[in-house]
């Protein structure tokens, strides 16, 4: 499996709206799972979490130009461009 991990900084009075738009962003091809995580005694950072089956599948979704029209409007709600962290799952347990 392979994909990304992503740190989002979020705008004062967005968490809501943004979290709307992951979970009205449907299911891209190849993607096996997507995690939003609120750390602890942090209203204002949030990480993400993108599975696809293969590097393959996710370089296509990243290429899709409906996955650019998410990015745009997920933008409006966070402060700057996430940071990214991409690469191979090695090992883990998703049911």
């Amino acid at each position: 499996m392979y994909g990304t991990i992503f740190a989002m900084e979020v705008k004062e009075g967005h968490k809501q709206a943004l979290l709307g738009e992951f979970n009205n962003q449907g299911d891209p091809n190849g993607m096996v799972a997507w995690l939003i995580m609120q750390p602890d005694n942090d209203d204002t950072h949030m990480k993400g979490f993108a599975v696809f089956k293969d590097k393959e599948t996710y370089q296509a979704n990243a290429n899709n130009p409906e996955q650019h029209t998410r990015f745009v409007r997920i933008m409006e709600h966070l402060v700057g461009e996430p940071s990214w962290t991409d690469g191979e799952y090695i090992a883990g347990n998703i049911s």
